[in-house]
């Protein structure tokens, strides 16, 4: 009983341990759970250190403006994560990528929608730790990816393709706006959500802002403008982390600053450390040792959300990947007559 109470503490006393002028002003959302993902006016343009090495959307168009009057069937699209270059493996431990598909009656053309990482997932979900720099290096934007075609092997294979809905090309250009708005205000991927147990109505810390959410928003918004979903179960991969109550540690001025807290910071650079690449068979598994050391021995993870590092107090299971169902929204509107 007294070891569980001790991780509970560790938030209060990391606050205590900053200087007056070292601690950071409320952030953003703090105490309201979750904390809502900040959006922002425009998107910064990426540094040129980061780099991809799959080109992002190589194929992208912009989204184009249908007739109002053609109709067009609405696809859940989801496969396996990097199946280009593991074909299935991924899909048997349910990690998915979602998307969304759509088919022109008028014209016969298929269209593919979906969002991701600029700078593959690793990059998103951990930064560079640069010599030069004390501060961790993000480069964790995601955008969406519109482009013409299906490509239906790819999703038939090993994953799924399947009508959920048809919507009218006045609705698709309506929706084709929010996308504009939404990938212009959303710009930051976040891998992880973060509860504070495994139970079903446990309390969400943060929620994450990856494809399967933008697919999520995309059905919500189109259910708005009118679109009947039919009745089917759908799942998403989720990727969990468990912690008692978060405490926001600062933005990287307040804690790499010049009147930052420099011992909380070299704590936030060295719990990075072992993430980074590894180059042997050794090395992988020493770095896993001090990961393991850091989240499951002393109950610690670092948060990176809303450009603002957040402490967790680690709670068993630690950190799970599940494939849960999430319904299909519901009409708020009338379908219309098709």
């Amino acid at each position: 009983m007294e070891q569980r109470t001790i991780p509970g503490l560790l938030p209060l006393l990391l606050l205590l341990l900053l200087p007056p002028a070292g601690r950071a002003t409320v952030c953003e959302g703090e105490g309201r759970w979750p904390v809502p993902y900040r959006r922002f006016d425009r998107r910064p343009r990426p540094d040129p250190f980061c780099q991809a090495r799959y080109t992002f959307c190589p194929s992208g168009s912009a989204l184009p403006e249908m007739r109002e009057t053609d109709v067009l069937a609405v696809y859940r699209l989801q496969a396996p994560v990097w199946e280009f270059k593991y074909g299935g493996l991924l899909g048997h431990l349910k990690i998915m990528h979602d998307a969304v598909g759509f088919r022109s009656s008028l014209t016969g053309k298929n269209y593919t929608m979906e969002w991701y990482e600029l700078f593959q997932l690793g990059n998103c979900t951990f930064p560079h730790l640069r010599p030069e720099n004390p501060a961790p290096f993000w480069c964790n934007q995601g955008a969406a990816c519109f482009y013409e075609g299906i490509d239906d092997a790819h999703w038939k294979e090993n994953g799924t393709l399947v009508q959920v809905t048809t919507i009218s090309g006045a609705v698709f250009n309506q929706m084709a706006k929010w996308v504009d708005y939404d990938n212009k205000t959303g710009i930051y991927y976040e891998t992880w959500m973060v509860k504070s147990s495994p139970e079903k109505n446990s309390r969400v810390w943060f929620e994450a802002y990856e494809c399967s959410k933008f697919v999520l928003r995309t059905y919500q918004k189109l259910a708005e403008l009118g679109a009947v979903f039919k009745k089917m179960q759908t799942n998403y991969t989720t990727i969990t982390l468990f912690s008692g109550e978060p405490a926001c540690l600062g933005n990287e001025t307040t804690l790499f600053g010049p009147l930052g807290n420099k011992s909380l910071a070299l704590a936030i650079r060295n719990f990075y450390l072992p993430f980074k690449p590894y180059h042997s068979v050794k090395e992988f598994f020493l770095n896993l040792l001090k990961i393991l050391e850091e989240v499951v021995l002393d109950h610690r993870f670092y948060l990176f959300y809303n450009l603002e590092y957040w402490f967790l107090p680690m709670k068993y299971p630690y950190m799970k990947i599940a494939y849960e169902e999430i319904p299909l929204p519901n009409s708020n509107a009338t379908k219309f007559d098709v």
